[in-house]
């Protein structure tokens, strides 16, 4: 009997793929490349169906989701299988310029947000704003949940009821009795992710989100990939490129992490603790700045001091119940991230120490309906990042590197030691990090944007990958620190991310935009007395959003690394 069409085809394409798949061991012999091969086939004969989205969140209504399965381990591509959401919101085909006018169709643009951990399902909606229309004419936008990640095979380390922990200190020069809590901390969270994910936890891997990406691109039907990565993103983007050269279109890294193997993952994040501090300074600076409208002190050390002062009074008496200084600290953060937080931030700095806690709550307080979405994004974020490279299994190590960095840098670098710390005790064996490398003509021409101060991925990373993709063209936002600035505020930026997706045009070499605008005050009345509200109450209830408007949701828009 003659097979069916789609069967013969599907059998067509899985022969054509095995045949082209390098040789990685003996017959018989657990291949993930092959594995890789024999799930990009499928993928490619089984396509994506499109259809509502689950939770009906889909904004104007064109957002469609679909899913795509990939084998949980590519060494053994028969065995479990893991389904990762995916979601699109098909091009516009009209130019914005000339709505009468339609443009081709290029294709479709995946984006990942960054982490490990972040969740890309609602990145297709940006087409609805004035940077991304033109992309958003010529290009499916699509999202998706990476493995572990939402709905996609979710991963967990404890009871997301447990997650949140406030109100909490954030001692700059921990003693050594809560050095001891962190690290019982840190083993009990470790064990916990063993004992929930048991066998799978170790197949949460940047190598296993490079290997999901080229089946994803299998299923979208697209024979090269055109990709954009944001923070994490670049760097299993650049495994992908590593893995996958020929499989490449156009990719685009925005806020690269450093790739060099030595700096995988423990170096990484000393220097990130290093470079947070800079920006605080950053962010210190322009309050002082602007004195007049938030009276927290004319120069940036008095605006520590005023910042000391707050967390002193939060240690004794937490604001509402729920925000103590690490809660501050967290606050401010994000305010390294994304400089649009920074009015925010100053204000509900000075209306606390003038007696109003209000904003200052409303901005720090841990938003307890998201645990469930946040544990499930630090579970991820340990999992690939422990999973990833060695990490020092001493703690006097950790405790050597951290007290020196700590001298210089205060901010952020003991909480960020902590963040990472279950992976001195991780239950699964470390891999060694690939070394991302192409040489010339290997790969496609790549863009990388990178802002000079970003201090979630310090610009030595965009420095380091372009040194190791050959053919990449690094554009540099000048004194700007913004974590992510593809189609965001910066019209130089996105002038060159428009001219690479649409024309495929680079730079000769590199090249430099001025910096956006810094953010403007936003001045408030006189605050008026009142009673702290209860834990919880007088917050927006959207994860991570704020009275104000949010930064674009490309880059980093987890939050997470």
């Amino acid at each position: 009997m003659r097979a069916p069409a789609l069967y013969t085809a599907a059998a067509s394409l899985l022969l054509t793929a095995l045949a082209a798949a390098p040789a990685g061991g003996s017959p018989g012999t657990p291949d993930p490349v092959r594995g890789t091969a024999v799930a990009a086939a499928r993928a490619a004969a089984a396509g994506i169906r499109w259809g509502t989205c689950a939770d009906g969140q889909d904004g104007p209504g064109r957002l469609q989701c679909g899913t795509v399965s990939v084998p949980l381990d590519y060494a053994r591509p028969d065995g479990r299988q893991i389904r990762l959401t995916v979601s699109r919101v098909r091009a516009t085909r009209k130019d914005p310029r000339d709505s009468g006018r339609r443009v081709p169709r290029q294709g479709a643009l995946v984006f990942n947000p960054g982490g490990p951990g972040g969740d890309g399902r609602y990145f297709p909606l940006v087409g609805l704003m004035p940077e991304w229309k033109r992309i958003a004419a010529a290009y499916d936008l699509v999202g998706y949940s990476p493995r572990g990640v939402g709905r996609s095979a979710p991963l967990s380390c404890q009871d997301p009821k447990t997650f949140f922990k406030g109100p909490s200190q954030a001692p700059t020069r921990p003693s050594e009795s809560y050095k001891k809590e962190r690290v019982a901390e840190a083993k009990a969270y470790a064990r916990g992710c063993a004992r929930r994910a048991g066998s799978a936890l170790r197949h949460y891997t940047s190598l296993d989100n490079a290997r999901d990406l080229d089946v994803l691109r299998a299923a979208l039907g697209e024979r090269r990939l055109t990709f954009m990565g944001a923070s994490y993103g670049t760097y299993f983007g650049a495994l992908y490129a590593t893995l996958f050269p020929s499989h490449v279109r156009r990719m685009v890294f925005d806020a690269a992490v450093n790739p060099d193997p030595e700096q995988i993952w423990y170096r990484n994040n000393l220097a990130q603790s290093a470079a947070f501090e800079d920006r605080w300074a950053d962010f210190r600076e322009w309050t002082a700045r602007h004195d007049a409208v938030y009276g927290l002190g004319a120069t940036a050390d008095a605006v520590q001091r005023s910042y000391d002062r707050a967390s002193a009074r939060l240690a004794a008496r937490p604001a509402g119940g729920t925000v103590g200084p690490g809660q501050l600290r967290s606050a401010f953060l994000t305010a390294g991230y994304y400089d649009d937080f920074w009015p925010l931030r100053a204000e509900a700095l000075s209306q606390y120490l003038r007696g109003n806690p209000t904003p200052l709550i409303q901005q720090a307080a841990p938003p307890r309906e998201a645990a469930a979405e946040a544990e499930n994004a630090s579970a991820v974020y340990t999992a690939v990042e422990c999973n990833d490279a060695p990490w020092p299994t001493d703690f006097r190590v950790w405790d050597r590197d951290n007290t020196r960095l700590a001298r210089v840098a205060p901010f952020e670098t003991w909480d960020n030691a902590w963040t990472n710390l279950p992976c001195a005790y991780w239950p699964v064996p470390r891999r060694r990090p690939l070394d991302v490398r192409t040489g010339p003509g290997e790969l496609p021409p790549t863009l990388i944007l990178a802002a000079e101060r970003d201090a979630a991925a310090p610009y030595e990373g965009a420095l380091e990958l372009r040194r190791r993709l050959s053919g990449s063209v690094l554009v540099t936002e000048r004194d700007a620190g913004t974590h992510g600035v593809a189609g965001g505020a910066n019209r130089c930026v996105n002038g060159y991310l428009e001219a690479y997706l649409l024309d495929g045009r680079l730079p000769v070499r590199r090249a430099a935009c001025a910096p956006h605008p810094e953010p403007e005050p936003h001045p408030e009345p006189e605050p008026h007395p009142e009673r702290e509200p209860k834990a919880g109450s007088e917050r927006n209830p959207r994860p991570g959003a704020e009275p104000e408007p949010v930064p674009v949701p490309v880059p980093g828009a987890s939050g997470a690394r």
